[in-house]
C-alpha cells in the first residue's frame, strides 16, 4: 500500500446538502455526534495502510483545513500525511475546479511527484467501511487499467448513480451510463447473479451501480486527463469514454454503503445509527475504528432525563428532558421540559467560562442550546443554534419544501433544518 496515493474529492458547493454546507465544505459536515464526513474515507485509508492522502476542495474549506490539521498528524518517521489541496488560479488553469476529473488534473503536477503505482480516487460524502487493500489487490490481479467499486442496486435509486454492464467471463466493464434517464435505465438492467447474488437478491437489485470510488494505474490516469482536457468529470465523461479502449474491471463491495450527499439521506443515515440491536453501520469496530479529532471534553451530564434509542456526544448537559431516537452532538445543552424526537442536534463549537451558567452565552436574550419546554421533531439543528423557551419545531403544516433562511431555517423533504448560529426566539412555532 506504500505504492498507492489516496485522493479524496471534497465535492463542489454541496448544494444538495445546503444549508449544512453554507459555512463549511461538504467533507467538514458533522456526523454521528462527534465526527465529520471526511473522517470516513481518511480512516478507511489509514486502516488500509494508505498513509499518503490528499483532499481536494474549493468551497468554504477553512473548517476542513482546521479539522485535518488538528486530527491527522503522522509521525515524522513516516511519509504519511493528510493534506488539503484547495482550488487555486494559475497561468495554466485560470478557472476554479470544473468537476471531479478537472480537480485532479489541476493538481496532477504535484501528484506525479510521488513514486507510486496507483491513484485511489475516493468521495468525501459516503458512509461505509472498506478495506482498500482488497480493492487494490483485485485491481492488480486482473491487470486492470481502472477498477471501479460497485454495489447491486434497486430500480428506485438506480437513476441517481452511474450504472454498468459487466462481461460475465472476464469481469470487464463493457458499458457505462452515468445517471441514466428512463429509456437508458431499461438498457442497463442486468442479471446481478454474476456478482454472486442469489436469485431473490438479484430480482430486487437488477442494476450494478458505481460507488464513485476508483483505482487508476498512475500512467493511465495521467494519459486520460492530459489527452482529454475538455472532460471534467470522472463519472460522466472519463469513465464512459475509457470503457472501450482500456481494461475496466469491477470490484463488488458487500458491506453497508450510503451516499449521504442529500439532506434526506444524511438525516436518515445519522438516525439509522441508533437502531437496535445492531445498526447496519456501526462506529463500534475495534479492528477498523473511525478516527476524529481528540477534543478532551468532559463526560456528558444527564440530570433526570428519559433517553431511548439515542446517541449522546461528549460534553453535553441535559436537564430533565425526554430524548427519543435522536443524535446529540458534542457540547449540546438541553434545558428542562424539552422533548426531542427523531432529530439530529449537532451541538456547539465552544464552551465559555462557567458553561453551566448561561449568562455569557446569549444572543438577543436567547442562550446557546435548546431552551426549556421546547419540542423538536424530525429536524436537524446545526451547530451553535440559540433556540428559545417553549419553541415548537414540528413542521405543523407538513410542508415538504420551504425557503425561510431569513428566519433561521429551511425545510427539505419535510425535515426542518435550523441554520448554524441561528437564533429562534421564545415561543416560535415552525
Amino acid at each position: 500500500m506504500k505504492r498507492v496515493l489516496g485522493i479524496i474529492l471534497g465535492g463542489g458547493a454541496g448544494t444538495r446538502l445546503y444549508p449544512l454546507t453554507k459555512m463549511r465544505a461538504k467533507p467538514a459536515v458533522p456526523l454521528a455526534g462527534k465526527y465529520r464526513l471526511i473522517d470516513i474515507p481518511v480512516s478507511n485509508c489509514i486502516n488500509s495502510d494508505i498513509l499518503k492522502i490528499y483532499v481536494l476542495t474549493q468551497f468554504n474549506s477553512a473548517s476542513l483545513n482546521r479539522h485535518i490539521a488538528r486530527t491527522y498528524n503522522f509521525s515524522g518517521f513516516t511519509e504519511g500525511f493528510v493534506e488539503v489541496l484547495a482550488a487555486q488560479q494559475t497561468k495554466e488553469n485560470p478557472s476554479w475546479f470544473q468537476g471531479t476529473a478537472d480537480a485532479v488534473r489541476q493538481y496532477l503536477w504535484m501528484l506525479q511527484d510521488w513514486d507510486v503505482d496507483e491513484y485511489l480516487i475516493l468521495s468525501g460524502d459516503h458512509l461505509y467501511r472498506m478495506d482498500y487493500r482488497q480493492f487494490v489487490q483485485r485491481h492488480r490481479e486482473t491487470g486492470a487499467d481502472i477498477t471501479l467499486s460497485v454495489v447491486p442496486i434497486d430500480e428506485k435509486r438506480a437513476s441517481s448513480f452511474g450504472l454498468m454492464k459487466i462481461d460475465e467471463k472476464s469481469g470487464k466493464v463493457i458499458d457505462f451510463c452515468e445517471k441514466p434517464n428512463k429509456e437508458e435505465l431499461s438498457k442497463m438492467r442486468v442479471d446481478t447473479t454474476i456478482l454472486g447474488l442469489n436469485a431473490e437478491q438479484a430480482k430486487k437489485n437488477p442494476y450494478i451501480a458505481s460507488m464513485g470510488i476508483y483505482v487508476f494505474k498512475k500512467e493511465v490516469l495521467t494519459k486520460l486527463l492530459q489527452a482529454n482536457p475538455e472532460q471534467t468529470d470522472f463519472g460522466k465523461e472519463i469513465i464512459p469514454a475509457s470503457a472501450t479502449d482500456y481494461n475496466l474491471q469491477a470490484y463488488l463491495f458487500n458491506g453497508y454503503w450510503e451516499d449521504i450527499g442529500t439532506i434526506e439521506a444524511f438525516y436518515d443515515a445519522n438516525l439509522a445509527l441508533t437502531r437496535q440491536p445492531q445498526p447496519e453501520f456501526s462506529f463500534h469496530d475495534r479492528e477498523a475504528p473511525i478516527y476524529t479529532r481528540a477534543r478532551y471534553l468532559p463526560p456528558s451530564k444527564l440530570l433526570d432525563c428519559q433517553i431511548t434509542r439515542s446517541i449522546i456526544g461528549d460534553g453535553c448537559i441535559l436537564k430533565n428532558c425526554t430524548i427519543n431516537h435522536s443524535v446529540l452532538g458534542i457540547r449540546s445543552r438541553i434545558e428542562s421540559g424539552c422533548i426531542i424526537e427523531d432529530s439530529l442536534i449537532m451541538g456547539a463549537d465552544f464552551y465559555k467560562q462557567f458553561a453551566e451558567e448561561q449568562s455569557d452565552l446569549q444572543v438577543n436574550n436567547v442562550p446557546l442550546g435548546i431552551g426549556a419546554d421546547t419540542t423538536i421533531r424530525r429536524a436537524i439543528i446545526d451547530k451553535n443554534a440559540h433556540i428559545g423557551r417553549s419553541v415548537q419545531i414540528i413542521n405543523k403544516d407538513r410542508i415538504e419544501e420551504a425557503e425561510r433562511e431569513q428566519d433561521g431555517f429551511l425545510i427539505r423533504n419535510g425535515i426542518v433544518v435550523v441554520l448554524k448560529n441561528a437564533v429562534i426566539p421564545d415561543g416560535t412555532v415552525i
